[in-house]
C-alpha cells in the first residue's frame, strides 16, 4: 500500500467517472482487485464515497491518463510528487498489552521490582505497560491482590522482549553511581617480604662495642672473734 495513491476508492471513483481506463488499469494503481473496482462502476462499492481527483493533487498528470486510455496494457504510474513531507516521528507510549496477559502484569512488575530495583517507574511502566500508580502499590504493598502476586519474568510472560529488558537494565547502570569498595587490609608486596633482613647499627655501644664489665668488690670477710667478743658484752650488761 506504500505505492498506492491517496485516498485510492475515491481515487477509482474519479477515474471510473471521468476516464475510460479499464478495470484492470484502475484496480493496479488504485491496488484495489479488480471486481472491487467493477462493484464501483456498477454503484455496489463505495456508492457513498465522492470522488478524488488525482490531477489537481498531483498523484497522476493527465498526460498519464490519455497513455493508458490509448493502451489498455499500460500501467499507470503514480506522479513523484515535488514537496517532500518530513517523516512523522513516532512518540513512544505506553507498550500495549494483549487482553490475555494483562492478568499477569502485576507479577511481572514485582518481579522487576524484586530482580531490578535500580529500574524507574518510567522504565517499568514502559516494559510492562503499566501506570506509576499500580507500580506504587506493588512497591507498598497496598495492592488489591498483593496477597497472592508471584513474581514472574516479563519476558518469560511475553510482555517485553530480552533485548528491550537488557537495554533498560544497562541504562539504568549507567545512571547509577559506582560503589567503591573496601577490600580491607592487604598483603605486604612480595618485594618487601623476600628483601634480606638488614640492621644498622645507631647507638656508641653497638658500633664500637661494650667495655669489659667491673670485677665485683670481694666481700669482706667475717671475723668471728669479734662478733662473740660483742656477744659477751651484751651479756655483762645484763
Amino acid at each position: 500500500m506504500s505505492n498506492a495513491p491517496l485516498m485510492p476508492k475515491a481515487t477509482a471513483v474519479w477515474l471510473v467517472e471521468n476516464t475510460s481506463l479499464t478495470f484492470d488499469q484502475i484496480a493496479e494503481f488504485c491496488v484495489l482487485h479488480p471486481l472491487e473496482v467493477k462493484g464501483i462502476a456498477d454503484g455496489e462499492v463505495a456508492s457513498g464515497i465522492r470522488g478524488h481527483d488525482p490531477i489537481t493533487s498531483g498523484q497522476l498528470t493527465r498526460e498519464e491518463i490519455e497513455r493508458g486510455e490509448k493502451d489498455p496494457n499500460y500501467r499507470l504510474k503514480l506522479a513523484v510528487s515535488k514537496v517532500r513531507l518530513p517523516e512523522a516521528k513516532r512518540h513512544r507510549g505506553p507498550r500495549y498489552t494483549p487482553l490475555s496477559r494483562r492478568q499477569d502484569r502485576p507479577n511481572a512488575i514485582l518481579w522487576l521490582v524484586r530482580n531490578h530495583p535500580e529500574l524507574k517507574d518510567a522504565q517499568i511502566m514502559r516494559l510492562a505497560g503499566t501506570t506509576k500508580s499500580t507500580i506504587a502499590a506493588i512497591r507498598d504493598r497496598t495492592h488489591w491482590n498483593s496477597a497472592s502476586l508471584t513474581p514472574m519474568d516479563p519476558v518469560t510472560l511475553g510482555l517485553c522482549s530480552q533485548i528491550d529488558l537488557d537495554f533498560e537494565v544497562q541504562r539504568a547502570a549507567k545512571d547509577r553511581p559506582a560503589l567503591v569498595q573496601d577490600h580491607g587490609p592487604t598483603l605486604v608486596p612480595a618485594e618487601e617480604t623476600t628483601q634480606p633482613f638488614y640492621y644498622e647499627p645507631t647507638t656508641h655501644e653497638e658500633v664500637f662495642g661494650t667495655s669489659a664489665a667491673p670485677a665485683k668488690p670481694e666481700e669482706e670477710e667475717i671475723d668471728v672473734d669479734s662478733v662473740f667478743a660483742k656477744l659477751k658484752d651484751l651479756k655483762t650488761k645484763e
